[in-house]
């Protein structure tokens, strides 16, 4: 993508800081070379990266690469046959241990990814094991790096030993003294020598390796002493040469690891790389925003990421209805910004970054994206401010195309506005029909015209407060902006009059071009107030349809646990009442029972009777009626709701009925019904009321449920809202409702349905015309809604 246009946008800053996120060279070198990609693999691979590494640091804020080193160059080095160093074994040690822990945390990741990646983590534990076994944690070479280097060491030391022990005796023995300068033991080219006087040299025969400065001092090896130093030398030969041989193979050990370390070492680094990312991500407040499948960018609460204090984000939508947007406003105001946020918030999503923006973004993956922002003014090569600008533009006007980003600072400035705003709307003009996204900036009143006149722009204004003299950077989308120069002269103090004259210079049509721009902001304003209301009110009526379905719930709740409580204490005491008429017949059987014992027993079975709450016969199997067999006047029972009655009505579609008992009606759905007790499906015969006082209940008393169905029916209301349900939920809705609104006798009711699509509307009256409870409907009048009402009558 075009690196000069890179620049511009500031993505190199961003860089710096994901680079300055990472914990080692490699991960950091992996940062510095990332760069934006037109390839939509490329970037959605990327993106899937950070959003990985966000979950997994957010699981496991512990787990990373901690201690890991650059061994690049020490496996090299080894796969050369070169010879390593002690502490260049201690950093592959170190690496390998990091790559250990890092392939423990991945195991078993269920993020493809990471879990890839573990998989490409080699810790080699024979390695490891080795390096353990042969140095130390500071570097030096253990006497268990091999078999014979403990030996070698313990003879250094016993030659040392000898050899220093016979230099002391000389020192300290009488008959060297006054011969030696001090009576010390001192190191030279290797050798152990003593500082003997340059007048005594007679005195001390041996080998002299070394004289002072200024002569007077002969540092000399003893003879006495020479095969003891030529064997403590030896000894150090020999433990040197076992060093280096056990050097050499351990560097072999690495040549031959050298394809795992690296693989190891580059999975370090992209592990190193992505969380970086993720840590970006956090400190940003940042969001995945989604790819785009069309050039449309669409951007919630954005925010340039150089940004800092307190951001004010924007909205942007590019792209579908529009291609172009002219951005207008005051100085300071924010315009150059806005241009800004939109081109490196694109190249952060094409590099897989997450963006400082609001879930519900949106971006393309762009082919590239060109940018001219900032002032090109150039003396060595006799550049104006308008040739800088003039010689990018024709650069990018070569390669505009289908799916590039045009961004343009103060278009068409720095020439005779009347020349560059012409200028300008050619080469919007250009761009528009290259199928290219543009925005600009620009205080050119023509191009604000343009784009009120142009079916593919749009015209965009940054906000600016008149009171503070200060910019509110929010971007509208829809209206242009002025450039307040007027009002802002005035707030600093420049003399009325002047202003007054200036203002007279206008022409009328740019006077009235600035007063039908500020009647149309003030008309917005006040509908974005009323629909900020408009959504308040929506929104708690939501919430009170909410409260009211959760109340209706609970209602339903204890009504279903009164009825099982009945139904519990009825068979309750019919179990009872029949152990004692098991009892009783017994003791008839036996002929123990007198007439007055008989009678108390039947005494308290009837006592037991009236108790009941409701009926509790068994109920027998019964024939499901098809609906075909069913007529007005049968005497018909409902299964789930426990009504029993006749038969007052059967809709058109023969789908539902209306059963009637003791004054009140309900409507029930016809596979709902089996016939009563004693009755047919199509007898219209009315039952006889059965002999005794449980028969007289059952024909006067219509239960626990007609009592909670009339309680309810006290408090419903004239109209029924729908907006919002799906067809299903509002048809159950709109029948629960007609029967309650019957049950409560009101002879007319509104249902309140909205208009949409219409679908929710037509399904409502169609339900309404074939009901059996209502005798007609039609659509609200004036003051009622509407066509997004239905007025029905009862």
């Amino acid at each position: 993508m075009d690196s000069r246009s890179i620049t511009l946008l500031e993505y190199p800053l961003v860089r710096s800081r994901l680079a300055a996120a990472t914990a080692f060279a490699p991960g950091r070198r992996l940062a510095e070379a990332l760069e934006p990609s037109p390839d939509p693999v490329i970037v959605a691979r990327g993106l899937d990266e950070t959003e990985q590494a966000r979950g997994f640091t957010a699981e496991h804020p512990g787990a990373g690469i901690g201690g890991a080193r650059d061994i690049g160059p020490w496996v090299e080095r080894a796969a050369r046959g070169g010879r390593l160093d002690a502490e260049h074994f201690l950093e592959i040690a170190a690496t390998l241990e990091s790559a250990s822990r890092l392939a423990d945390a991945l195991a078993g990741e269920r993020r493809p990814l990471l879990r890839d990646l573990g998989r490409e983590l080699h810790p080699l534990p024979g390695l490891r094991s080795v390096l353990a076994r042969s140095f130390d944690p500071v570097g030096e070479l253990l006497d268990t790096a091999s078999p014979r280097l403990g030996g070698l060491r313990r003879a250094v030391r016993v030659a040392y030993d000898r050899l220093r022990g016979r230099l002391d005796t000389l020192v300290h023995s009488g008959e060297l003294q006054g011969a030696l300068q001090e009576p010390i033991v001192t190191l030279r080219n290797g050798r152990y020598v003593l500082p003997v006087r340059s007048e005594a040299r007679g005195r001390v025969r041996g080998i002299v390796h070394d004289a002072s400065g200024s002569g007077q001092t002969l540092f000399v090896e003893p003879l006495v002493v020479v095969e003891l130093g030529n064997a403590w030398r030896e000894a150090q030969l020999a433990e040197r040469e076992e060093v280096e041989r056990i050097l050499d193979e351990l560097s072999g050990l690495v040549a031959v690891n050298a394809r795992a370390l690296r693989e190891t070492l580059e999975a370090l680094a992209r592990f190193d790389l992505w969380t970086a990312k993720a840590r970006l991500a956090e400190e940003m407040d940042a969001v995945r925003a989604e790819i785009a499948g069309r050039p449309e960018l669409s951007l919630l609460g954005a925010r340039h990421p150089g940004l800092s204090g307190r951001v004010v984000p924007i909205d942007v939508r590019l792209g579908g209805d529009y291609t172009a947007l002219l951005i207008t406003g005051p100085n300071t105001g924010g315009k150059t910004v806005a241009l800004r946020t939109i081109g490196l918030l694109c190249l952060m999503h094409q590099a897989g970054l997450h963006i400082p923006a609001d879930r519900g973004s949106s971006l393309p993956v762009l082919e590239d994206v060109f940018a001219d922002i900032g002032d090109e003014q150039s003396i060595a090569q006799s550049l104006s401010t308008f040739s800088g600008h003039l010689q990018a533009i024709v650069r990018i006007v070569h390669q505009a195309r289908p799916g590039t980003l045009v961004l343009l600072d103060e278009l068409g400035a720095g020439t005779d506005p009347t020349e560059g705003s012409a200028l300008a709307q050619a080469l919007l003009d250009r761009f528009i029909r290259a199928g290219a996204l543009v925005a600009a900036t620009t205080h050119y009143a023509e191009l604000k015209a343009y784009a009120h006149t142009t079916p593919a722009a749009r015209n965009a204004s940054v906000e600016f407060d008149l009171e503070t003299l200060s910019p509110t950077y929010r971007l509208t989308i829809g209206l242009p902006g002025t450039s307040q120069a007027f009002a802002i002269a005035e707030r600093l103090g420049l003399p009325p009059e002047i202003v007054a004259e200036a203002r007279s210079r206008l022409t009328e049509s740019q006077q009235a071009f600035e007063a039908t721009l500020a009647a149309i902001k003030a008309e917005r304003g006040e509908t974005v107030d009323a629909l900020a209301r408009a959504r308040l009110a929506e929104t708690r009526a939501a919430e009170d349809r909410r409260a009211a379905e959760e109340e209706r719930r609970r209602a339903r709740r204890e009504r279903d646990e009164a009825v099982r409580a009945a139904r519990e204490e009825a068979e309750r005491l019919v179990d009872e009442l029949r152990g004692e008429v098991r009892a009783t017949r017994r003791a008839l059987e036996r002929e123990t029972v007198t007439a007055p014992s008989l009678e108390a027993a039947m005494a308290r079975a009837e006592a037991r009777l009236e108790r009941l709450p409701a009926p509790a016969a068994p109920e027998p199997p019964a024939r499901v009626a098809a609906p075909a067999d069913w007529q007005v006047g049968a005497r018909a029972r409902s299964r789930s709701q426990g009504w029993e009655g006749r038969v007052a009505a059967i809709d058109r579609g023969g789908r539902r009925a209306t059963l009637e008992a003791g004054g009140l009606r309900v409507t029930v759905r016809l596979d709902d019904l089996e016939p009563a007790v004693g009755a047919a499906p199509g007898s219209s015969t009315r039952a006889e009321p059965r002999s005794g006082r449980r028969g007289s209940e059952l024909e006067g008393v219509a239960g626990p449920a007609s009592e909670l169905r009339l309680q309810r029916a006290r408090t419903v209301a004239s109209s029924l809202d729908l907006r919002g349900a799906t067809v299903a939920e509002a048809l159950d809705l709109l029948d629960r409702y007609l029967d309650d609104a019957a049950l409560a006798g009101l002879d007319r009711v509104t249902v309140v349905h909205g208009l949409g699509t219409g679908a929710l509307r037509d399904a409502v009256r169609e339900r309404a015309g074939g009901h059996p409870l209502v005798t007609g409907w039609r659509p609200g009048g004036r003051g009622e809604g509407g066509d997004g009402a239905t007025v029905v009558n009862l």
